[in-house]
């Protein structure tokens, strides 16, 4: 075998099986193992990992990571380096992540692809077999969404192999989880050694990564066309798109995240979440980590949610304490997913692209195509910076260090950088 094949399954799946024998694991699994050059040692270093995934994959995301490079492991010692995971020393480690720095072509695919793929009827059944995916490779590189949107716009394939690159976050995720593994090995008995805490200068691969900085906010010039043409649409089509012209200037103006629309187990917006305090209004929302907090309301915004509220037939503002749901399907019915929000920006993005493209706009065109609806949330912090406090703007973005607040939106303004030294002369001042 020297095509690398999927060995462990989803995270539902995997709770399910056994600890200490495989009478559990799919058939496809076992006789995946079979086929390996040495069966009884790839069952051997299969059966260590399954222990290490029960014991420190705690929820879902946990088990997710940890499986990615536990299993690259125990398929690059069973089919690159012929060699027992339990035996290997520095220099083994070091050629693995030298590995995972520039893996070969037949262990690279394009996006992330299900493992594993069911041959019945349209109904799961006992009786259901399953078969690895052909498609499925250990790293994947993702095609950019500028890529993808300009092949479906043009009717073309995208190009078949966009390049693998290891991002530094995850070389450093190598480290933690492999190391992690072999502690695990060393308290049960398995092993005396822990290959990856020998490494030396760690720093020498995350320093092979290259970081590519890229913009993830529109200009003043692509955001008008979006705003304005969300505006044209709830014109012609207020039945559709008022909401979309609502929850795009809402994501913009508060700098707003899809989960502050989309609400938490514990906490749905409401139109109540505005709430008045003197001359100012404010946006009462719980974010991440389940921290309250409330959000400036602009001036500038107000227009925007009366033209709503008053397609809805409600009064031109909200009242205090009011239940009715921020968000709501055409239907009626309370509450809208992020996958739909995601959508309903979306269309919005490609119709102002297309204006754009009719207009001649084609190189503008071209970078709105690979944004996305959390790119409003950098395009307003990036535009509003220059005009604002610095502690102001980290106060509304919810950013816990003001560093970040800085390092993102203030120290990044490139083109302010660039022109305030551009006429400045060497000589004759």
């Amino acid at each position: 075998m020297s095509q690398p094949v999927p060995l462990f399954d989803t995270y539902k799946t995997f709770e399910s099986l056994a600890r200490h024998n495989l009478d559990m694991e799919l058939p496809v699994v076992r006789a995946a193992l079979e086929r390996f050059p040495d069966p009884a040692e790839a069952m051997a270093g299969y059966s260590v990992v399954k222990l290490f995934l029960k014991s420190y994959a705690a929820n879902q995301a946990t088990f997710n990571s940890y499986r990615t490079h536990v299993e690259r492991l125990l398929l690059w010692c069973l089919l690159v380096r012929g060699k027992p995971i339990l035996h290997l020393r520095r220099q083994d480690a070091e050629d693995f992540l030298t590995f995972c720095l520039n893996p070969p072509d037949n262990w690279v695919g394009p996006g992330t692809k299900s493992r594993f793929l069911r041959v019945g009827g349209r109904r799961k059944s006992d009786s259901d077999t399953y078969i690895a995916n052909p498609d499925w490779r250990p790293f994947n590189y993702t095609v950019d969404k500028a890529t993808r949107k300009l092949a479906d716009e043009t009717n073309t394939d995208m190009p078949e192999n966009q390049g693998y690159q290891m991002s530094q976050t995850t070389i450093a995720q190598v480290f933690t989880v492999c190391g992690s593994f072999y502690q695990f090995c060393i308290d049960e008995d398995y092993t005396d050694a822990n290959p990856f805490r020998a490494v030396k200068q760690k720093s020498r691969y995350k320093q092979s990564v290259v970081s590519q900085v890229t913009s993830r906010s529109l200009t003043q010039l692509q955001w008008e066309f979006v705003i304005e043409t969300a505006e044209l649409m709830a014109d012609r089509e207020p039945e559709f798109h008022e909401r979309t012209l609502f929850i795009l200037a809402t994501l913009f103006s508060m700098y707003l995240r899809v989960s502050d629309l989309t609400g938490r187990d514990n906490w749905r917006p409401t139109m109540g979440s505005f709430q008045k305090s003197g001359d100012n209004w404010w946006f009462h929302v719980v974010g991440k980590g389940n921290k309250a907090a409330k959000v400036s309301v602009r001036d500038s915004y107000l227009p925007y949610l009366i033209r709503y509220r008053t397609s809805l037939g409600l009064t031109e503002l909200p009242y205090p304490g009011e239940q009715t749901p921020l968000l709501s399907s055409l239907d009626g019915r309370a509450g809208l997913s992020d996958r739909r929000i995601r959508e309903l920006i979306q269309q919005v993005f490609d119709a102002a692209c297309a204006r754009m493209i009719k207009e001649g706009l084609h190189q503008e065109c071209d970078a709105l195509r690979a944004a996305s609806l959390h790119w409003l949330r950098h395009t307003s912090a990036t535009l509003d910076a220059p005009l604002r406090d610095m502690k102001d703007l980290q106060a509304d973005l919810r950013h816990e260090s003001l560093s970040t607040t800085q390092d993102s939106y203030y120290d990044s303004l490139d083109d302010q950088r660039a022109s305030s030294v551009k006429d400045i002369p060497l000589k004759g001042r």
